[in-house]
């Protein structure tokens, strides 16, 4: 992109030394030589335009006192515009007539050109005689300072800016929103470079915009439907992009912008193919098509060397006009998706080592026939990428083997791999040569049946880098070969569906943090510095945490799901352990010794069926969530209370046999801001009132702790929200039982409640918010009313309570015609 464009035209010193390049380039000087032209006018120009080089720096300067040299520095712009705009035409006829093989530009166009810089240079000439000039000094210095001052006249970003209407001077101008007086304005700009729009409707057509801007460098437009035959008209054109419009095609006249260097097709979803010329765009050096799906490979591209393909979608087609040969040829970049790779008929023309992409994703269809698979193995072989690749995936492949090419150190800047439903394949290939891959994902291999030594390429040192690797959907592997010393950087092991998979896991595994085992129902084995086991279906005692102690040092993350045989052992301290999540299992588990997991911050049982209580000792500074859940034995906490000072959400549901929460609550849980009971109902308040930094409390199938609220909440409770649900009693709340700080209150799913009690609400002068859901028996609203800070009252499935409540004609309507905001069964209600 020119220098004029990339420096909105501040830095005139940048601007001149682009036009001393263009004077003394092979175009120019050979067009003024193969038609005889004057070849003095250019020197004469080069001579002027270094006369304005000298003095242009103290003239910046200077304009900010001076009105007369800002003038000054206005003229000279727009005669460096005019000087930029003859050459890049010179130069266009000499591009065009070269790669038409002709010399045949008319005689009045090339004549014109003389006159144009004869009339250019008396301009120059005049700039340079006005008085005004013999009071400049050469200077050079630091001129940054001048952009932002100096932009701001031939900038204009409608919608941003301000400005009420585009000036004669802008050159760029960005089109995000704004009024219909930008539009008539916007002609004035007849010098316009950069046209750059965001709206989805605008009020200039596309083939206007053509016709008034005939020195549109860059262009980016969005949301149109077609593009003019017109564009061809753009000859200064050097950047275009129709990222993300609905076009079909683009005109053939597109391939008659010699200058452009930049071509933007991303996510155009009907756009299916490319015009057939487009290789004579000989300056083009970029070419997106990011999220746009071709059925025809670009033709002849291969001939632009100097041009960089992005690309991430080719789909093979069966005919030859959408080859993967035109594919391999190009220079690509980024990230490609291959499909359909079945209808390659000749393997040889497959071949990707000349690109430069670094993410490749090979994909053959998994419903098609595999009738040949020695021609798909074939068409593998040659699909080899170059040594730039970093991230491969193979899905659908249907040979028996994988490629060689998989197999040595070519491949030596890979980082990840991911092999899946490649499921005739009888053995992996020697992935552990990889020396920088970190992530290697094997998923529906389902012939696989051993993996042994070659898995490793028989190193003791293979996979030197992996950190994470996942075994999937492997329905025969029954044998894993275990090479010591391998995997030293392992962090995430994971084993899912193996379902005939025997023996041990690798040993040694230093750093790993994760291992998660799922449904592999023969595997016995110890765990390896375990983090995580998750969905284990094993025999009792098939798998055993009671290995080496030092995996008690490491553990951070500890997660045990489904199994029911496993235990932990509680003899000695887990300093580590931050979180810890047991469900489904651990059957022998029966007290939990709090005191052991020091550092533990996140608690959650789930569905330990024999598990009676947790025990305690001393304070427990770090745990901030505890949850207990579906744990049908569990029926007390330490005797002396829970003392975390650090906890602030606390849950229990479905504890049938626990009858009273924690003593001394607020003094031992003085964080506590969440509270969340459900599902037992023989539960009750201990001794002591709640926290005083308690702000929400949800309370579900549990009336006796309700009913134990009064008298709970101290001198100074901060309670904001209760939610109470399935509650069986016929009137609520009752007198004292809820806190004067409450601002929202939600009643839900209380089947046997008929009335409201006025004496429970009328001191609730903070209660914004009133939600009465699924209370079909509840007859009417107080007698007294609703307390009038309620701003918002929703009521839903109550249906007497509907009727009494309709607006004007209901008998509780002037009980509630204060509020501002009521919804009765999803429809609100206008005051």
């Amino acid at each position: 992109m020119p220098v004029l464009e990339t420096l909105g035209g501040a830095l005139f010193g940048a601007v001149l030394q682009l036009l001393f390049d263009k004077l003394d380039s092979h175009q120019v000087l050979q067009y003024f030589r193969g038609r005889n032209l004057d070849e003095k006018l250019l020197k004469k120009l080069k001579r002027k335009l270094m006369d304005i080089n000298a003095v242009i720096d103290d003239a910046e300067l200077k304009q900010f006192g001076n009105s007369l040299v800002k003038e000054w520095l206005d003229e000279v712009r727009d005669a460096l515009y005019d000087a930029e705009d003859l050459l890049e035409q010179i130069d266009y006829e000499y591009s065009k007539t070269k790669l038409e093989a002709e010399f045949q530009t008319s005689s009045s166009k090339v004549h014109s050109f003389e006159s144009k810089i004869v009339a250019l240079l008396d301009d120059l000439e005049s700039l340079l005689n006005q008085r005004i000039v013999k009071d400049f000094k050469i200077y050079s210095g630091d001129r940054s300072g001048l952009a932002k001052y100096v932009s701001g006249e031939i900038c204009c970003r409608i919608g941003v800016d301000g400005a009420k209407r585009v000036s004669r001077k802008t050159r760029h101008l960005s089109y995000v929103s704004g009024p219909i007086q930008y539009y008539t304005s916007l002609g004035d700009a007849k010098g316009l470079r950069t046209f750059i729009t965001f709206r989805r409707h605008c009020e200039m057509s596309m083939e206007e915009l053509i016709s008034n801007f005939k020195f549109l460098r860059v262009l980016s437009w969005r949301w149109c439907f077609e593009v003019p035959d017109t564009i061809g008209d753009l000859i200064h054109l050097r950047s275009l992009d129709l990222s993300a419009t609905y076009i079909e095609r683009l005109p053939d006249s597109t391939c008659s912008l010699y200058n452009l260097q930049e071509l933007k097709l991303n996510d155009c979803a009907y756009l299916k193919e490319l015009p057939v010329t487009l290789h004579e765009l000989s300056n083009l050096r970029r070419l997106e098509l990011m999220g746009t799906t071709l059925t025809k490979a670009p033709l002849c591209l291969e001939k632009l060397k100097n041009l960089h393909v992005w690309m991430d979608k080719f789909e093979v087609g069966k005919s030859s006009e959408s080859s993967i040969q035109q594919i391999g040829e190009l220079d690509l970049h980024g990230e490609l998706s291959i499909t359909n790779l079945e209808n390659i008929t000749n393997p040889y023309e497959a071949n990707l080592k000349k690109t430069h992409i670094e993410g490749l994703s090979l994909q053959w269809n998994l419903e098609r026939n595999n009738d040949d698979s020695i021609k798909e193995r074939e068409v593998f072989e040659n699909l080899q990428p170059s040594r730039y690749l970093k991230h491969l995936s193979i899905n659908g492949y249907g040979g028996t083997q994988f490629p060689h090419w998989l197999s040595h150190n070519s491949l030596s800047n890979v980082v990840s791999v991911t092999l899946k439903n490649c499921k005739h394949c009888l053995w992996l290939p020697s992935l552990g040569l990889l020396t920088f891959l970190k992530h290697l994902t094997i998923d529906g291999l389902d012939w696989i049946g051993r993996i042994d030594g070659d898995f490793y390429a028989n190193s003791s040192s293979a996979f030197a880098s992996l950190e994470t690797l996942s075994f999937t959907d492997m329905k025969e592997w029954e044998e894993w070969q275990c090479m010591t010393g391998a995997f030293p950087s392992l962090q995430s092991l994971s084993l899912t569906n193996c379902p005939k998979l025997k023996g041990q896991l690798p040993d040694k595994l230093c750093h790993l943090k994760k291992l998660t085992v799922n449904d592999c129902g023969q595997l016995e084995a110890s765990i390896p510095r375990a983090i995580e086991i998750q969905c284990v279906n094993m025999k009792p005692s098939s798998f055993d945490m009671t290995g080496p102690h030092h995996i008690s040092d490491t553990l951070e993350y500890l997660v045990i799901y489904s199994c029911p045989g496993m235990n932990i052992p509680i003899n000695h301290c887990y300093h580590s352990l931050v979180e810890l999540d047991i469900g489904h299992g651990c059957d022998s588990l029966t007290s939990f010794p709090l005191d052991l997991f020091p550092k533990l911050g996140k608690f959650r049982l789930l569905e330990c069926p024999n598990l009676q209580m947790i025990s305690q000792g001393h304070p427990h500074n770090h745990l901030k969530s505890l949850s207990i859940v579906q744990c049908s034995e569990f029926e007390s906490f330490p005797k002396e209370g829970l003392f975390a000072p650090q906890l602030k959400t606390f849950s229990i549901a479905g504890l049938e046999k626990l009858k009273s929460m924690p003593k001394c609550m607020s003094t031992l849980l003085p964080s506590l801001n969440y509270l969340y009971i459900d599902d037992s109902p023989v539960v009750e308040l201990s001794e002591g009132c709640l926290p005083s930094n308690l702000k929400e409390m949800r309370l579900l199938n549990c009336s006796k702790l309700v009913a134990s609220l009064k008298g709970a909440w101290g001198t100074n409770p901060s309670l904001k929200d209760l939610h109470i649900e399935n509650l069986d009693v016929e009137f609520f709340p009752g007198e004292g039982l809820l806190p004067l700080s409450l601002g929202n209150l939600e009643i839900y799913d209380c089947p046997n409640l008929k009335k409201l009690d006025y004496k429970g609400l009328c001191h609730l002068s903070s209660l914004e918010k009133l939600d009465l859901f699924d209370c079909p028996l509840l007859q009417c609203l107080p007698e007294e009313g609703l307390p009038k800070s309620i701003s918002d009252l929703e009521i839903r499935n109550c249906p007497v309570l509907k009727q009494r409540c309709k607006k004007q004609e209901g008998e509780d309507w002037e009980k509630i015609a204060h509020i501002k905001n009521i919804q009765v069964d999803y429809k609100e209600v206008n005051i």
